[in-house]
């Protein structure tokens, strides 16, 4: 068909989907309309296919064709470093690929309308954006160049995945080598730039502390407290008054302690233990932060925008201030302190036959640390049994109870990830000189059965009150997610019951029980946590999959939390008996918009907490450029393999530096194979690695094969 034909059926067509009358026709439908004779009818689906790829016409899954906002759908833009990206569309399983030439200058983040080009059974879907609906990214942290009339700011975001052009006299002063925050005044499209001024300069990208506090305003994550918050918190005090105490259970005469780590300055749980005949007697103390942080107060609308204390790997971003958090919220030995009770009576078998949940006064009698316990109930270190003598039968029986809880819950098929987990260590200028592993030992475990327990046991009672809260809740894997990787444990010999992908998190246990002590132990633990779904706050308890829990909530950190703190309000005005029919709706009102954006803001911390640890391991291989370490494979893709090192690192040896042969990526295999010589990795290998070199801007560590 000749051009000018071309271009008149268009315009035909054009003008016919846009007559108020148009519904969306198929092929032969609008040749009828538009009296197009059989014979040209090919012509005419070549118009069409045509006006569809560029967008200017939508198809629907039947056939039928009509503008494309018609057909379109809404969601979630995320970007990708290489120009293309994915939409995540709510009730679609999968996210829709959007390629680089149809992103329709969206940012990552940004709200897309977007229509579905292709489908395929067993691949992600493939579409084109339309339009943004609503720009995420108002502001935008980066590193600044100057050239001579203008300057640009390459995004610390990779998946932002444009420079953005910053017109002469809108630099702020900047010169090159600056971190900036810049504000976006105009977004761009697919063929132009974003635009921006220089809002704020942080500091040159080598000045001390400018790395973390840049990550800091790329999540917009909030630093200083407001005045009005912090004057409230002030009125606090420091001590619990007498009339603080009225009504409350005195639980001051029980032998009652704190465990933590020993940096640990806001100490918001503790313990108290004993046992009557085959009882035990466990009580799980929280801080009373609500006493202090009262409903719609300054301290409670900045503690819901915060949502969560972010730990980063230089600093603390506390949900609460210091004064609260370190101060009378936190229960330090030898002082009066308001708490939260559960007290439970639990069985030889671990079940919690009966519990109370009080409003009391504790006190705490030694603040102890992991180290310490563990020295007693693991190495009987007789220095520290000395030291603590009073404690010692507490700590055994603590022991005692922790080994029975954790087995009722490995018993009923709860998953229990071990991932080498590191600290990383920085000087006063904020540069790392050590990285360890940080080890679970038997006094972190047992403080983790404890918490569970009472976390298990509150959720439960709520439930059956048919109160709203908010549950912590864990879903069941993604069915096709699972069969995937369940292909990949046959290729390692491992076989896990199921049912078309759908699985028991027993059967999980088993498999990571029988993996354990294996090479491969930590990267079938890493995929098949990563075959799961995140754990969210929702106000339906649905339960969670992970801990194999009918009931579960976070009832245990309200100075770091909101959700916990939000459901310790629910759970004395049930105590008081005042949740009555009005305060029911308003809860009902409010709970679904705390348990998304608390959950939200914990994935944003999280985020937050891996970009700084990425940073400063990368900072920290600078030093060993050129220096072999010996891995694991920890990834395989079409660009090469990851390696993990002892210390937690983890770098990349690129395809391109396998030069002794053609390398092909076989992905139900997770394997290279070199065409010719058949040489394979696989994962979980081990393999010595040359590190080649860092770039702290991108967050990335190359190595090389040693030998290569």
């Amino acid at each position: 068909m000749d051009k000018a034909l071309m271009k008149q059926r268009k315009d035909m067509l054009r003008a016919l989907i846009k007559e108020p009358s148009y519904v969306p026709m198929k092929t032969k439908e609008i040749a009828a309309l538009l009296n197009i004779p059989r014979e040209q009818r090919g012509e005419l689906q070549e118009v069409l296919d045509e006006m569809v790829a560029e967008g200017s016409l939508g198809i629907s899954k039947k056939g039928k064709y009509g503008k494309p906002e018609i057909f379109s759908l809404s969601g979630i833009f995320s970007g990708h470093p290489k120009g293309f990206g994915f939409v995540s569309v709510e009730g679609m399983e999968r996210d829709v690929f959007i390629p680089e030439e149809k992103t329709g200058g969206a940012l990552h983040g940004d709200k897309v309308q977007l229509v579905i080009e292709h489908e395929a059974a067993e691949l992600r879907a493939e579409g084109r954006i339309l339009k943004v609906i609503e720009h995420a990214n108002r502001e935008v942290v980066g590193y600044f160049q100057k050239n001579k009339n203008f300057g640009f700011v390459m995004p610390d975001n990779q998946r932002i995945g444009k420079d953005i052009f910053i017109p002469q006299g809108k630099d702020g002063g900047a010169v090159t080598g600056h971190k900036v925050v810049v504000r976006l005044m105009d977004f761009g499209g697919p063929e132009k730039n974003p635009e921006g001024v220089v809002k704020e300069i942080i500091g040159h990208v080598n000045d001390p502390g400018v790395d973390i506090l840049s990550i800091v305003k790329a999540y917009n994550l909030p630093e200083e407290f407001p005045e009005e918050v912090m004057e409230e918190a002030k009125r606090a005090g420091d001590k619990v008054k007498p009339e603080e105490m009225a009504g409350r259970k005195d639980l001051r005469g029980l032998p009652t302690v704190t465990i933590d780590g020993e940096d640990a300055k806001d100490l918001d749980d503790a313990i108290t233990l004993s046992k009557e005949g085959d009882i035990y007697h466990l009580g799980v103390h929280i801080a009373d932060v609500t006493h202090y942080v009262k409903e719609k107060s300054f301290l409670d609308q900045e503690a819901l925008r915060r949502g969560t204390s972010v730990y980063l790997v230089d600093r603390v971003i506390p949900m609460l201030p210091h004064r609260l958090s370190n101060g009378i919220c936190s229960l330090n030995a030898g002082e009066d302190r308001l708490a939260l009770s559960c007290l439970m009576e639990i069985d030889q078998k671990g079940n919690v036959l009966g519990h109370e949940l009080a409003e009391t006064v504790i006190r705490v009698d030694r603040r102890m640390t992991y180290t310490a316990v563990n020295g007693i109930i693991t190495d009987r270190d007789e220095e520290l049994m000395e030291e603590y003598r009073d404690f010692v039968p507490m700590f055994d029986l603590m022991k005692e109870v922790s080994e029975i809880i954790r087995e009722k819950r490995r018993s009923r098929g709860a998953v229990d990830f071990e991932f080498p987990e590191s600290k990383i260590y920085l000087d006063g200028e904020g540069k790392p000189y050590a990285i360890k592993p940080y080890e679970r030992n038997p006094a972190t475990k047992l403080i983790e059965d404890f918490m569970l327990t009472a976390n298990e046991t509150v959720a439960e009672d709520f439930y059956w009150q048919e109160i709203p809260f908010v549950y912590r809740t864990h879903e069941p894997p993604d069915p096709e997610k699972m069969k995937a990787l369940l292909i990949f444990l046959n290729n390692f010999g491992y076989f896990v019951h199921n049912q078309q992908g759908e699985v028991h998190p027993k059967e999980l246990q088993k498999l990571l029980e029988k993996a354990e002590g294996k090479t491969e132990e930590a990267l079938i633990s890493r995929l098949t946590l990563r075959s799961m779904k995140q754990a969210k706050y929702t106000v339906d308890c649905i339960g969670h999959f992970g801990l194999a829990a009918k009931y579960y909530c976070h009832f245990t950190s309200p100075i770091r939390r909101y959700p916990d703190l939000q459901i310790h309000r629910i759970i004395k005005e049930s105590i008081h008996g005042t949740l009555l029919e009005e305060r029911i709706s308003h809860y009902d009102s409010i709970l679904t918009d705390v348990a998304i954006q608390a959950s939200m803001l914990e994935r944003r911390a999280e985020e937050a907490e891996r970009e700084t640890d990425k940073l400063k391991k990368c900072e920290y291989m600078e030093g060993f450029v050129g220096e072999e370490f010996e891995g694991v494979i920890s990834g395989i893709s079409n660009w090469g393999m990851y390696v993990e090192l002892p210390n937690t690192v983890e770098g990349m040896v690129h395809i391109s530096t396998l030069t002794d042969d053609y390398y092909i990526f076989d992905q139900a295999k997770y394997c290279l194979t070199g065409e010719m010589t058949k040489k394979t990795y696989k994962l979980g290998q081990k393999i010595k690695v040359v590190v080649e070199k860092t770039d702290r801007l991108l967050k990335t560590i190359d190595f090389s094969l040693a030998g290569e």
